[in-house]
C-alpha cells in the first residue's frame, strides 16, 4: 500500500505532487518507526532536504548500530500477503479501466461508421493488410517464429 494512496488516481497524484502522505495503521502497523523515519527523510519535496545516498547507507534502519536496531529492522519487513493483495487489486483495476476505455471508444466510433458502407471493416490495421498480401505458409512461419 502506498502512503500516498487516495480514493482515486487523481487524488493519489495530487498527494504525490504535494508530498502529502500518511502511514495508514492498517498497512503499516508492523513497520518500525525507524523504517518510517527513513522513508520520511526520502520523501522530501525539496531535493536538498532529502538524504544523500551516503546518508541513506548510514541510516540506522539500513546499517543498524545496535542489536536492538537490527532486531527492529528484521521485524519491519514488508507484509507480502498485503502487498500481493494490493498489487493484484491494482492490476485488476488497471485491466478493468482498459477494457472500459476500449468499449467506450468502440461505442463512440460505432455510430460514425454506421453511416458509411456497412461492409467496410470497423478497424483498419497495417497488420490486416500484411495478412491478406502474404501467402498463408509464410504467414504461419512468421507467426511461429515471433511466438518462440
Amino acid at each position: 500500500m502506498s502512503p500516498f494512496q487516495g480514493d482515486t488516481s487523481e487524488e493519489t497524484l495530487r498527494n504525490v505532487v504535494a508530498t502529502r502522505y500518511e502511514f495508514n495503521e492498517r498497512y503499516f502497523s508492523t513497520t518500525s518507526s525507524m523504517a518510517k523515519d527513513f522513508i520520511q527523510k526520502l520523501l522530501q519535496k525539496n531535493p536538498t532536504d532529502r538524504m544523500t545516498a551516503e546518508e541513506c547507507l548510514l541510516h540506522p534502519w539500513i546499517k543498524p548500530i545496535t542489536h536492538k536496531q537490527a532486531a527492529n529492522r528484521n521485524r519491519s519487513s514488508i507484509n507480502m500477503k498485503n502487498f500481493k493483495k494490493f498489487n493484484a487489486r491494482r492490476k485488476w483495476k488497471m485491466s478493468y479501466n482498459m477494457v472500459w476505455m476500449c468499449n467506450r471508444l468502440f461505442q463512440v466510433k460505432l455510430p460514425s461508421k454506421s453511416s458509411s458502407d456497412p461492409d467496410e471493416p470497423l478497424r483498419q490495421c497495417e497488420s490486416d493488410a500484411e495478412d491478406t498480401e502474404s501467402k498463408p505458409a509464410s504467414l504461419l512461419r512468421r507467426r511461429l517464429s515471433s511466438s518462440s
